[in-house]
């Protein structure tokens, strides 16, 4: 049974946001208060994060398969839908994240590091939030678009301070146990050790971790047992402390072959760009089970030829803790010198500056493909790609806003210039994509019928206000006088025999006078004859 994973495959596939919402507020006696479609919400974010109480990536190994909530839709009445929740996946200090063709996005070393590794979907926009003064009742609402689905490559390097190296049986185990407070399996046969083991060691006012590489043989950075799976853990160390047999048994070994053959592995073994090679690290020799005569008799012989090749030198053993003093006290020491260069190092280093993008950036850019049929153009660019996303493509009102949209950001300017014609094919998208056949002038039948984003409905509700209706009413008061004053006037000429009095009821509400076409008479509300045509009646 599996129970050390330091290398997994992850799928992640974060939250679709959700839809926005189309409708229009109804009330008593407000049949057609406008747009009150609420905004989608969003999709949950997956995160990972660094957290020191966990120390393995096993609970990925055995469910790889990892899924955030989607955002919920948008409602009437301005009510947005619920936000997805956001997925939280702790993992061990140490973890890198790479992308299946091995590039590395992150590098989760310290406590609390965050990376979003999926980011979920936006959602849409309601019939509300696409509201303006040009357009007061959109019918259409913009969709959610879905979460990012990605496979990412979390592999896990120990975060320690001094790495034992050494054969297997050596006594790693065994130190880090009477050095820290650790409790690895022990036994006295080889490969025991199946898995890096970390242990805390106090040293005076310093403290620092230790870890060993198991399974560390000659071959090992060829793939010979199991040294090259886990000398990546000894990519982080500060320091390297060879822990030297000097009891053993087999033959044909001593503490000087197997220095040289562990020196060779470590040499052939790449680290990442920007590392110090592993053999130009600080390194402690360490001559460990003294305890047995023999042994000691061993370790006190080579010791000279070990210091005359500059190595400090430190005779030990495991069971008796003889020497474990001294040698805790010199590697307190180089992990203080490391962590000095450290701090130098990120003093020196150039400041990061943050600097926002470009007002002025378009946005996205076009790339002409040729084919079988002509040239294909495609638009790639975050924004075409999340609009196209959210459109309706059922809704032509809504296929009518994403060709404004486009038209602003300048993707016709720029297909005309990249030398798109009528009828020409245009991909957005990368791969398969979301394909037109382009127009330079796009319309729909929403348009022809009425303009988009209005409602002949709420047209009726215009109301005049008190002092428009005073100024319609002094017109017409005013039209009627004036049409008063001009029956007076005809009768003192004699032109007309007007009974001024009755003829004042044939001026109109709206200053025109009451004309009878049948008999060609003036008439009052009664049918009489007020005013006849001199000297051509009867």
């Amino acid at each position: 049974m599996t129970t050390f994973v330091d290398q997994i495959t992850l799928h992640l596939n974060a939250g679709n946001g959700g839809d926005g919402c189309v409708s229009v507020k109804r009330e008593k006696f407000k049949p057609l208060g406008g747009p009150d479609g609420g905004p989608g919400g969003s999709g949950g974010d997956i995160v990972l994060v660094a957290d020191p109480n966990t120390t393995t990536l096993l609970a990925y190994h055995r469910s790889p398969h990892r899924r955030s909530d989607n955002g919920g839709p948008g409602m009437g009445d301005y009510r947005g839908g619920t936000n997805g929740e956001e997925l939280v996946l702790p993992v061990p200090l140490g973890t890198v994240v790479k992308t299946l063709e091995g590039e590395v996005l992150v590098d989760l070393t310290q406590a609390g590091d965050r990376f979003v590794a999926a980011e979920g979907g936006h959602g849409g926009l309601g019939n509300n939030g696409l509201a303006n003064s040009k357009r007061k009742a959109p019918g259409f609402a913009l969709l959610g678009t879905p979460g990012v689905e990605r496979d990412l490559v979390l592999e896990l390097k120990t975060v320690a301070d001094v790495a034992l190296v050494g054969y297997p049986s050596a006594g790693k185990s065994s130190l880090i146990a009477a050095m820290s407070a650790a409790k690895p399996k022990i036994a006295d046969y080889p490969f025991t050790t199946l898995h890096p083991n970390l242990g805390v060691v106090d040293s005076g006012n310093t403290r620092y971790t230790i870890a060993d590489v198991p399974g560390l043989i000659e071959g090992a950075s060829e793939g010979r047992g199991l040294g090259l799976e886990f000398l990546r853990h000894v990519e982080r160390c500060a320091a390297l402390l060879h822990v030297l047999d000097c009891g053993t048994l087999e033959p044909g070994r001593d503490p000087i072959s197997d220095l040289d053959i562990i020196l060779g592995e470590l040499e052939a073994y790449p680290v990442p760009e920007g590392q110090k090679p592993l053999t130009e690290r600080p390194q402690l020799i360490a001559l460990n089970k003294i305890d047995v005569p023999e042994a000691r008799e061993l370790a006190e012989f080579v010791k000279a030829d070990l210091e005359a090749r500059g190595y400090r030198v430190f005779l030990i053993s495991a069971v008796s803790r003889e020497g474990l003093t001294q040698l805790n006290y010199a590697l307190g020491e180089l992990v203080e010198e490391s962590r000095a260069e450290v701090v130098a190092a990120i003093e020196a280093s150039p400041r990061i500056v943050l600097r926002p993008k470009a007002v002025d950036r378009s946005g996205f850019q076009i790339r002409v493909e040729g084919g079988s049929y002509g040239n294909l153009y495609r638009v790639l660019g975050e924004k075409p790609w999340r609009w196209v996303q959210q459109t309706d493509f059922n809704n032509d009102e809504a296929v009518g806003y994403l060709a404004d949209r486009l038209h602003k950001l300048g993707v016709e300017d720029g297909l005309f210039k990249a030398g798109a014609v009528a009828g020409s094919t245009v991909v957005i998208g990368t791969g398969d994509g979301v394909v037109f056949d382009w127009e330079p002038t796009m319309s729909s039948s929403a348009e022809i019928a009425t303009p988009r984003g209005t409602d002949p409905r709420l047209d009726q509700l215009h109301r005049p206000t008190a002092k428009q209706r005073r100024a319609d009413y002094l017109d017409r008061m005013d039209a009627k006088e004036e049409a008063r004053q001009e029956l007076r006037r005809e009768g003192e000429t004699g032109f007309w025999d007007v009974d001024a009095e009755i003829a004042e009821d044939a001026i109109l509400a709206d200053g025109t006078v009451d004309y009878d076409d049948e008999d060609g008479d003036f008439d009052d509300d009664h049918g009489v004859e007020v005013i006849q045509l001199r000297g051509e009646s009867e």
